[in-house]
């Protein structure tokens, strides 16, 4: 049995006919752009958030850029953020012509370094962007201290976080602005692209709506240069009816990385995320596979990594031979992600050398995304851990062999 590392099958079997119906509502209501569908999903996700706006946008790519034109960030203005990310996060601090600052991450949470980031503060900072990396919060009472400390304005990466929250209180609701996506895979998921921004000002609000629609408060007038990215209605129609199942999709998602946590704790040659926080939503379960120290039993079974050679990264042979042998085993995973921000061609010019951000490098070259959806049956996920826990004696043999005969 081939187990992914993410299906919609299920989902769409349960919610069939009421997705069909409210698709086919807005195809022949003949309103695909603007209307009464769109603002019910905003106000909907507004109140799951907690937040009294949410703004549709066509992506969580410009969910971002909205919320740095919204507040002034420009030009001259530098951001501070982390590299271990998806390239949006900071690709829209450039789009806007800021200068993104990446620091470190801590290597237990995969989170972003506090400490690091107060410490990165300059005169031209003007927006601590902090990410929701893989579900997990970030420590939101400690960012909008150290916000408040420096008069700066945060902007939370809600990317990959709908439904988690930090001391109870959501992610989006914290910072000055919230940024969602609702790609297919995200714990609220579309059928197609789709993003939110989510705040508490009123002209904030405003603001970030006008830019959406070209920079228009009234239609043929446009004040300012924006962007053409609104939620289209059909995008909001599924998400109206996906909105409602959040919270259980995510209990589910939590008692799926529960079971990998306690069943693998055994495999000693893995490393497995920490439980996290309560709010914790589990985008992701992503692994780490340290590399193998450098012997013979690590040379003959694991090949050389091509992004490690050619991006200034540690050797991720190890990792790699494993999503290999998973793959070849029936278990597809995903690495979330290969190559850090600070080491991408777009951003040679930022000067970040190898070694410049050694926690972020090292994740790169050992993080492995297991299987991790709601209707992942208990089947599928008992084979996941019964091959993981093969590979792994397997690998932690082989190493004990050699140093034996090396002895």
């Amino acid at each position: 049995m081939q187990v992914p590392p993410f299906s919609l099958t299920e989902q769409l079997d349960a919610l069939g006919e009421q997705l069909d119906a409210a698709v086919l509502q807005v195809l022949r209501s003949g309103q695909y752009i603007g209307g009464g569908v769109i603002a019910a999903f905003e106000q909907a996700f507004a109140k799951a958030v907690g937040t009294p706006h949410a703004v549709g946008c066509n992506s969580g790519t410009d969910a971002l850029i909205l919320a740095l034109r919204g507040l002034g960030v420009g030009p001259g203005d530098e951001v501070i953020t982390c590299s271990f990310s998806f390239f949006a996060t900071a690709e829209a601090i450039s789009a806007v012509g800021a200068t993104p600052v990446f620091v470190d991450v801590e290597e237990s949470s995969y989170l972003i370094n506090l400490e690091q980031l107060e410490a990165a503060i300059t005169p031209a900072t003007k927006v601590l962007l902090p990410v929701h990396l893989f579900g997990r919060p970030v420590d939101m009472e400690q960012v909008c201290a150290i916000a408040a400390r420096h008069g700066l304005k945060v902007v939370e990466d809600c990317a990959q976080a709908s439904g988690a929250s930090w001391a109870g209180r959501s992610v989006g609701s914290w910072g000055d602005v919230g940024c969602f996506s609702f790609f297919p895979t995200k714990n609220l998921g579309g059928a197609g692209d789709g993003g939110a921004v989510t705040c508490r000002d009123d002209a904030l609000a405003q603001r970030m709506r006008e830019l959406a629609v070209h920079g228009m408060p009234r239609r043929y007038l446009h004040t300012e240069l924006g962007y053409n990215s609104r939620l289209d209605a059909i995008q909001a129609a599924v998400l109206n009816v996906k909105l409602p199942h959040l919270e259980r999709w995510i209990e589910l998602r939590r008692s799926i990385a529960a079971r990998y946590r306690s069943q693998l704790n055994a495999a000693n040659t893995i490393h497995l995320p920490e439980a996290g926080p309560e709010g914790h939503s589990w985008n992701q379960f992503v692994v780490r596979v340290p590399a193998c120290s450098p012997t013979p039993a690590c040379n003959q079974s694991c090949t050389p990594s091509s992004d490690s050679a050619s991006f200034g990264l540690p050797e991720a042979c190890c990792r790699d031979w494993l999503k290999q042998q998973l793959q070849e085993a029936g278990v597809t995973t995903i690495i979330y992600y290969p190559i850090p921000i600070h080491r991408q061609p777009a951003y040679a010019h930022l000067g970040y050398a190898p070694g410049s951000l050694p926690v972020t490098e090292r994740l790169c070259s050992e993080v492995l995304s297991l299987p991790i959806f709601p209707e992942l049956s208990s089947v599928q996920q008992q084979q996941v851990i019964e091959v993981l826990k093969g590979l792994c004696g397997q690998r932690s043999g082989t190493a004990q062999a050699t140093a034996a005969v090396a002895a």
